[in-house]
């Protein structure tokens, strides 16, 4: 079993609420969840407007399948227009860890 996880450091476009915030980061959370079937939420900066950090989990059992979800939602992520991918960590980790 292999394990991966994603945390994404975002800057957020032209956003004055948490409201407005709100709606640019659902869209994004709800997307990777929906096109990769990962566990994925809003995981930081929730008190900042312009700032916002997800995370997302993989659980597989191919590495190859592993690395490529993470590969897969990195670049949908990074293709968004409305935010700037400032960072992205990513962590891997097999049961014999």
């Amino acid at each position: 079993m292999y394990v991966g996880t994603l945390s994404f450091d975002l800057l957020l476009g032209d956003v004055r609420s948490l409201k407005e915030k709100r709606s640019v980061v659902r869209p994004i959370v709800a997307e990777l969840h929906r096109k990769f079937a990962v566990s994925v939420a809003e995981t930081g900066g929730q008190d900042l407007h312009r700032r916002a950090e997800i995370g997302l989990a993989v659980v597989s059992g191919d590495w190859e399948h592993l690395t490529d979800v993470l590969d897969r939602c990195e670049r949908m992520v990074a293709g968004r227009p409305e935010v700037e991918l400032l960072s992205v960590r990513r962590r891997l980790h097999s049961d014999e860890d």
